[in-house]
């Protein structure tokens, strides 16, 4: 028998759109309390839910689930560096950066932290991706670069080959891929965010 609350599919939804589903039920709150007590539901922060894919047995997109908890976001850092293959690591998190203050958020899925950026330097290299389970924004290569550079503390790269240290032996990163890397969203980068030194030091490796 179909369940109710299979009309969710695999986004988040609200306590109130939760509750629009039983509309003749008047204790709304407990009705959300009850479906995350036997585990139908999973809290991602407060307000915010996803129905457990152990129930629903639909596959659930962290990336998708990291744009909805904090809000505007996209994934970036090693988190989308991974997601395109180019570094080897796992990444235990969902990194994301934001126009609201930096924040973390630690639920029943995983740990999704954000990290702030300035408003001219947010949409700058952003693609949206889709996916089965919808669709989410996320950070090109070059800016998931750019945004690691400026948010990680002690990176300072004023030669080139520190900037290759950096890439080759720090991240690990695939140097062939690299080579093939946008400049424009480098220099875009520099222009608008900090450490611009920094970025502009990677275009040079780029262009040797």
């Amino acid at each position: 028998m179909k369940d109710i609350l299979d009309t969710l599919g695999n986004v988040p939804v609200t306590k109130e759109t939760i509750a629009s589903l039983y509309p003749t039920i008047s204790g709304v709150n407990q009705k959300v309390a009850a479906l995350e007590h036997s585990g139908k539901i999973i809290r991602l922060k407060r307000g915010l839910y996803v129905v457990n894919p152990n129930w629903s047995e639909k596959r659930i997109n962290l990336e998708l689930v990291a744009n909805h908890i904090y809000s505007p976001s996209y994934v970036s850092l090693q988190t989308a560096l991974r997601s395109y293959g180019l570094i080897p690591e796992r990444v235990a998190r969902i990194q994301s950066m934001t126009l609201k203050h930096s924040r973390r958020f630690d639920n029943q899925l995983g740990i999704f932290d954000y990290t702030y950026v300035t408003r001219d330097y947010f949409p700058i290299g952003i693609r949206r991706e889709q996916t089965p389970e919808g669709s989410f924004l996320i950070a090109c290569p070059e800016k998931a670069l750019c945004d690691l550079v400026i948010s990680t503390a002690g990176v300072n790269l004023r030669y080139v080959s520190q900037a290759r240290t950096f890439l080759e032996d720090d991240l690990r990163l695939n140097m062939d891929a690299f080579g093939n890397f946008d400049k424009n969203i480098f220099l875009q980068c520099a222009k608008a965010g900090k450490k611009s030194r920094s970025i502009e030091t990677i275009v040079k490796l780029l262009e040797i």
